[in-house]
């Protein structure tokens, strides 16, 4: 082979490699995205859903806000409750947010808490107003499977009557429809309800408790703990959090 043919063949050589090197290099540059896990029993605000797709909601939200600090696209992962638990630990979800530990037993690391969430119970004018706890023993209270409640466990012991529904809109649904006069839900979701829902006749609500959400880290993740609660103090310093929260509150208005 003589000098021109050489050259003329590396040239070509070198012009078929570019794209194979453009790719590769993209391949090891591109992180792998933030997989957020989602219960599809999940209702607004806190997710909103369209063909089968997380279209809104708090979890949408914060999971991109997450990823962005994490320098990843978000990716969601929506399952039934039953099988997040699964996810995590197999590594098929990186995390799953707006969560406390005793509802999601397993093997996990768990993030500061950082979303500010208030409990309460509602009930319906139809039956005297509880003024604490106690004024609920014996009482059917509508509750959302899975979920842990220790204050009324202490406050009532045996006298805690749950009504195991599978989600806290489904339950307002049944408060709606007179089938039951109290249900444990949050501040946020009552809110919405009150909002786009059926009408209810309510006393103010009897607050239980406030608390500051965390999420669940996955022992398998392309995350660690350490990286998930840098993000979680970068959207918390800057304000993320508070936007997400008032976005929502601005629509109910």
């Amino acid at each position: 082979m003589d000098r021109q043919a050489y050259t003329d063949w590396a040239k070509r050589a070198g012009q078929a490699l570019i794209p194979i090197l453009i790719t590769l290099t993209c391949a090891v540059a591109a992180p792998a995205p933030l997989v957020v896990a989602v219960d599809t029993g999940t209702e607004m605000p806190m997710a909103g859903f369209v063909d089968g797709q997380l279209s809104e909601g708090f979890h949408k939200e914060l999971g991109e806000a997450l990823a962005s600090k994490l320098g990843r696209e978000a990716s969601f992962l929506l399952l039934p409750r039953k099988r997040i638990a699964m996810a995590l630990d197999a590594g098929q979800a990186d995390l799953i947010c707006l969560y406390l530990p005793p509802w999601l037993p397993g093997n996990f690391q768990w993030t500061q808490g950082f979303f500010p969430v208030a409990e309460v119970v509602v009930t319906d004018t139809s039956v005297p107003q509880p003024h604490t706890l106690r004024d609920l023993s014996g009482q059917q209270i509508a509750t959302v499977l899975g979920y842990y409640y220790p204050e009324f466990d202490a406050a009532l012991g045996q006298g805690f009557k749950r009504d195991d529904g599978y989600s806290s809109s489904g339950n307002l649904r049944k408060l709606a429809a007179g089938r039951l006069h109290h249900v444990i839900t949050q501040q946020n979701t009552l809110d919405y309800y009150i909002k786009v829902g059926e009408k209810l006749s309510l006393y103010p609500p009897l607050v239980v408790k406030h608390y500051k959400a965390q999420c669940a880290v996955s022992p398998k993740g392309h995350v660690s703990i350490f990286e998930v609660n840098k993000a979680i103090d970068q959207i918390v310093r800057d304000r993320s959090v508070s936007k997400i929260i008032s976005n929502y509150q601005s629509r109910l208005r």
